[in-house]
């Protein structure tokens, strides 16, 4: 049975007939026994109320760590993605970058080829022309020496003039040419 301080002051112990206790003596002992029981009293009612808030606090902390723990599955999940989608994009534009490396190469190589093709015809004209008129300008540019030209292609070489049209001609008659 459980008694509390204030049952412990009112109680007054049954006195034998004979000889029966020391009233002064037993009376200050309850006291001191009443006082030191409303201490643990008071203590194990202030120890409750901490528990009750120290329980609280442990709900509200293991709800802080659900949370928390939720939110880093997320952001691990989120970082997951991003890495993922950022090394999908890297590939497309290597892979973006690769095709117009070979683009910039093919239109090179067929720039190249058109220049050394249109460089040919140049020099083939030059040569032509150098022929056309003979003598040491050949020699020069191409470092052998004239082939000996028919005497008509002399003839027809001498006729022209410096811009390839036969001496005595418009303009107009070797745009019709």
């Amino acid at each position: 049975m459980a008694l509390t301080p204030v049952e412990i002051r009112h109680m007054t112990p049954p006195r034998a007939k004979i000889g029966g206790y020391r009233t002064a003596a037993t009376d200050r002992l309850l006291e001191e026994v009443a006082a030191s029981f409303e201490d643990v009293w008071r203590e194990r009612a202030d120890l409750a109320d901490k528990v009750e808030s120290l329980e609280a606090d442990l709900v509200r902390f293991r709800e802080l760590e659900s949370l928390l723990r939720t939110t880093l599955v997320s952001a691990e999940h989120a970082s997951a993605q991003l890495r993922d989608q950022a090394r999908r994009e890297a590939e497309l534009i290597l892979t973006e970058a690769r095709a117009e490396a070979r683009q910039v190469q093919r239109h090179a190589i067929a720039e190249h080829e058109r220049l050394e093709h249109e460089s040919r015809k140049l020099r083939a004209q030059l040569q032509a022309a150098l022929a056309a008129l003979g003598g040491p300008a050949q020699t020069a540019a191409t470092g052998t020496e004239p082939p000996a030209a028919a005497e008509g292609e002399t003839d027809a070489a001498e006729e022209r003039s410096w811009y390839g049209r036969p001496s005595g001609t418009t303009l107009a008659d070797a745009d019709a040419a």
